[in-house]
């Protein structure tokens, strides 16, 4: 399959060099004066570096021989973290190093889907929504709530994400693992 620049959106997945890239930002540019161009940030899927790069409109871009698979997270084994399929429970190995986005929630038996380039696994996918327990957060001041005040809480999972003031130590919260952030309090 081809996608030309106008097909452009994030998470869009292509080869570039003979090399498997994930489109993490892109913006199309008008100029008054001469060519439209869009202006990008790519992800390399393997070794986790990003790369800027401007393309003239109309250039055509072959997609990236990708596979997703549902596997769960099971341990890191020195700079590899195992993950073994759910169906078949074969266990692949990742560089932790690709994954240093996603590094930080993963959480023994975690769901993710596998992203394998050319039939080799390279880098995994989070759910968009996780559930954590907040191991440490200083405690809110009171009558800072009229502001959208954050402060810094760190997860069991060992990410530090800014949560509101109401929030406290031992409290379970849904985080959006795309933005990063906070969503709410657990169910």
């Amino acid at each position: 399959m081809k996608y030309q620049t106008s097909d452009f959106r994030n998470g869009l997945k292509i080869e570039l060099d003979n090399h498997p890239y994930t489109v993490v930002y892109f913006q199309f540019v008008k100029p008054g004066k001469g060519t439209a161009f869009t202006r990008t940030k790519l992800k390399h899927m393997i070794t986790g570096s990003t790369l800027e790069r401007t393309f003239r409109s109309g250039e055509t871009f072959i997609a990236a021989d990708v596979e997703e698979k549902s596997m769960l997270y099971m341990y890191d084994e020195g700079d590899m973290a195992v993950f073994m399929d759910n169906e078949s429970y074969e266990t692949v190995n990742i560089l932790i190093a690709a994954m240093k986005d996603e590094k930080p929630f993963l959480t023994e038996n975690l769901e993710v889907d596998v992203l394998y380039y050319k039939d080799r696994p390279v880098n995994i996918t989070l759910p968009n929504f996780i559930e954590d327990e907040i191991v440490y957060c200083e405690p809110g001041i009171r009558g800072n709530t009229s502001t959208n005040a954050t402060k810094p809480a760190t997860l069991q999972c060992g990410a530090t994400i800014n949560v509101p003031l109401f929030v406290e130590q031992g409290e379970r919260i849904r985080v959006d693992t795309r933005t990063k952030s906070y969503d709410s309090r657990a169910k």
